[in-house]
């Protein structure tokens, strides 16, 4: 790898992608766009990823793999609403198309997948839940995340795989490029919409914010990494679900509005009460909400805390729990000013 490295970024339109492309400044970077044109980026390359050649022309290729050091490969399907096959399309047969990339560029890879994976026992399904109308199925995403990990390990191609959790906004500004959907649990606990939470009140919610996971990203490819998994996780510092609702409420009531804090719930008590009596007489897209909740949250109920890689040598340190803390208010209070919520949004004209 030279001093000044060429890059292969795929998924620069998404929201790591986004934050990671300042981190890349002293690198020649070059995007591998579908659709969607990005900023920052020194060239972009209008391709497909479950392509063969990535989608692009026998000469463009053979070029790439002449010119690329290393691939930050960030593209996924992260809905967990697209079903298994758009979702293993491309989280996993088109990370194939990365791995022969990057064999035949003699190049590393850098591997963008989930913490998640550890946690594929607690799906609903997996727990032996029905997922009554939930559109959402975090077991296709999480299936297709852990087949794209085996792809790489199973390659032999010098890699690192990186495991985020939640990813949320700039942990100093709360900016992100796409609400995701931690986004929509916050926007609903600030509209009063969430009376209760499916979680027991100790279970950590794990997440991230959006810069500290590109700052790590960065620094493994400055080092020139080669191998090993990296989790970018809060782990022990992660607050728990009661903590992290009283941490909403304190940030709404800076911008006038008054959320009180939901009732906590255990999932057997869902089951075995909350669904039957309450949820199942609902209009069939309150329904559809609250189940695609369930399935979400199913992921963090009574889950031990993730490992975390942060603060080991050459990589950035960890935030802690003040750090973790700041970065959700941030989120908070962004997504307030963006959803003009509370009375210091409300009145402002959009820009």
């Amino acid at each position: 790898m030279s001093s000044a490295p060429t890059v292969l970024l795929t998924g620069a339109s998404g929201v790591i992608g986004t934050a990671l492309l300042p981190e890349l400044s002293d690198c020649h970077v070059i995007a591998l766009i579908h659709r969607t044109p990005v900023p920052g980026a020194d060239e972009l390359l209008a391709g497909d990823l479950t392509a063969p050649r990535l989608g692009l022309d026998a000469a463009t290729y053979d070029d790439l793999v002449r010119r690329v050091d290393a691939v930050v490969h960030c593209a996924a399907v992260t809905d967990f609403s697209s079903g298994a096959e758009a979702t293993h399309a491309l989280n996993e047969a088109g990370t194939r198309q990365i791995v022969r990339l990057v064999a035949e560029a003699d190049a590393v890879l850098y591997h963008v997948s989930t913490a998640f994976v550890a946690r594929t026992e607690l799906t609903r399904s997996s727990l032996g839940h029905e997922s009554g109308d939930a559109s959402a199925r975090p077991e296709d995403y999480l299936d297709s995340k852990r087949a794209g990990e085996q792809v790489v390990r199973s390659s032999g191609v010098p890699a690192v795989i990186i495991r985020p959790s939640v990813v949320i906004g700039d942990s100093r500004t709360g900016e992100i490029s796409a609400f995701q959907g931690m986004h929509g649990m916050l926007t609903g606990l600030m509209r009063g919409m969430l009376p209760l939470v499916p979680l027991p009140p100790a279970s950590p919610v794990d997440f991230v914010s959006q810069d500290v996971v590109a700052a790590t990203i960065g620094a493994l490819v400055r080092a020139r990494r080669r191998d090993g998994e990296v989790w970018v996780t809060a782990g022990a510092h992660a607050p728990s679900t009661g903590r992290v609702l009283q941490l909403v409420s304190e940030a709404a009531s800076e911008v006038g509005l008054e959320v009180a804090v939901p009732r906590t719930v255990g999932p057997e008590m869902v089951d075995r009460l909350i669904r039957p009596v309450f949820i199942a007489n609902l209009h069939p897209r309150a329904r559809r909400r609250f189940d695609d909740m369930l399935a979400m949250t199913a992921l963090f109920a009574g889950a031990r805390p993730f490992p975390s890689s942060l603060g080991e040598p050459g990589l950035p340190p960890h935030p802690g729990t003040l750090g973790t803390e700041s970065a959700l208010r941030a989120t908070v209070l962004h997504l307030a000013q963006a959803r003009r919520l509370g009375r210091r949004f409300a009145e402002q004209v959009p820009a």
